[in-house]
């Protein structure tokens, strides 16, 4: 393995630092791991790239993700639903999960990951069928060999049909059988050290298919290991109407009363709270996972995206299940996020650099990294590349650091780098055979999917 990678020639490098600094027409340098130079110097390497004409970008940071839902997308019969008859029935599928799809399903949504510029993925998985406990080990697994940056979650189920919830017994676990798995695996996988391609995070999956002591279990074993907490909140007002009907309170004060608040919690989506609450997140720092397109095609709502920057929220970009998006390619969500508040919101809406910015050092604040979404000596050596004279991208050159909102890009990253290792060459994933995976994995996905 290189150790070592020099990069020359780089027409622009967007820093998404805390200044906003552009680099023209300069080297980097990265070595074990770590950016160790930017400028103008030459330097011996292991490995060398010629980055002519390239523009690059810190690694993108996506917050929310359900990968094992890649084999439920593009379903007809759930195209036109709404969150809770989207998985009401999607569950009469989820059920039949094995490590084996978990593992294709999991190359597949961080394959696409890497192609499309980003470097470190948190999925929420919570689906456990009886007799499936290799689920995350499934998925690092699949991590370590795409190369991609890690933060897995213990996800979680408590509360069945039966007892109010929505999903179906079969993969509904107690609290004890969730709270000594969840401590497992922090022991075994949890790596807190700078540049870490492994963390663990906790997450009962929501308000409505989870008990309170399950949520409040969750916490306290959470922070006892000083790992984050996760979960959906504010998605849909079909939520709100079940709080307030079986517990008399919002989604946000249910959270506060079970201790679910601070700068250690991030909720994904976050569309519907008001702005006494946006206010309460801002003070306590309790982070939102925003998820545009999901969002989008549940018809769930539009966050406040505009509100929460100004507040000061923590809030980060998210890709969400790859049956909600239905992919993986969080490029494609920064310029739907930028179509979509401009439309919702005009002059008020972040630009396409401010998109950006929460797709990188936004999402790693999100998960707690102090060592990401950043291309400056002493962060991580997560970038990718692209070439600037694509056809694509003729006559953008004025603002490269807004050019994903306005612009897009059609088509694969250049070059995809983590932690120095060059893990997407020309488009193409270097770790794995790409055809060979799709035909497996397609294989997998008619065996599984007839199963229901």
């Amino acid at each position: 393995m290189n150790n070592s990678l020099f990069i020359k020639n780089i027409k622009q490098i967007i820093t998404c630092d805390a200044n906003d600094t552009v680099f023209s027409n300069v080297n980097m340098l990265m070595s074990n791991g770590e950016i160790k130079y930017i400028g103008k110097e030459s330097f011996e390497a292991d490995k060398v790239l010629d980055a002519t004409g390239m523009v690059m970008y810190p690694g993108l940071v996506n917050t929310h993700h359900h990968l094992y839902q890649i084999f439920t997308r593009n379903l007809p019969q759930v195209q036109n639903l709404e969150l809770f008859d989207w998985l009401i029935t999607l569950y009469e599928i989820w059920k039949n999960l094995d490590s084996e799809v978990v593992y294709y399903t999991s190359l597949a949504g961080m394959g696409e990951l890497l192609k499309n510029g980003c470097t470190t993925c948190f999925d929420h998985h919570y689906v456990f069928p009886k007799g499936q406990n290799n689920l995350i080990e499934t998925q690092f697994e699949a991590a370590d060999m795409l190369g991609i940056r890690m933060h897995a979650s213990r996800g979680s189920m408590s509360l069945s049909k039966k007892d109010g919830g929505l999903p179906p017994d079969s993969v509904v676990q107690t609290t004890d059988e969730i709270l000594a798995d969840s401590q497992r695996l922090i022991e075994k996988f949890h790596d807190s050290s700078k540049f870490s391609k492994r963390q663990v995070a906790l997450a009962p999956c929501s308000p409505f298919s989870v008990t309170q002591d399950l949520m409040i279990q969750s916490a306290k074993l959470a922070r006892d290991y000083g790992v984050r907490l996760h979960t959906h909140l504010a998605e849909t007002r079909d939520e709100d109407d079940y709080l307030i009907k079986n517990h008399g309170i919002r989604p946000l004060e249910f959270m506060e009363k079970l201790g679910w608040i601070g700068s250690d919690v991030w909720f994904a989506h976050g569309i519907h709270f008001n702005e006494s609450e946006l206010k309460t997140l801002a003070a306590t720092g309790t982070g939102v996972a925003h998820c545009p397109i999901s969002n989008m095609k549940l018809s769930s709502g539009i966050a406040k995206i505009p509100k929460m920057l100004e507040l000061g929220v923590p809030v980060g970009l998210a890709v969400d299940g790859s049956a909600s998006n239905d992919g993986s390619n969080l490029l494609e969500e920064i310029r739907v996020a930028y179509l979509l508040h401009r439309l919702n919101s005009s002059k008020e809406a972040p630009t396409g650099y401010d998109i950006l910015k929460i797709a990188t050092k936004g999402g790693a604040r999100i998960l707690g990294r102090d060592d990401i979404g950043i291309l400056s000596e002493g962060y991580a050596a997560d970038a990718f590349l692209v070439d600037s004279n694509r056809i694509e991208l003729i006559g953008t050159e004025e603002d490269y650091r807004s050019v994903f909102g306005t612009v897009g890009l059609k088509g694969p990253v250049d070059f995809t780098i983590v932690g120095g290792q060059v893990v997407v060459e020309k488009g193409k994933l270097k770790t794995l055979d790409e055809e060979e995976l799709a035909a497996k994995a397609n294989l997998k996905f008619r065996e599984f999917y007839l199963q229901s």
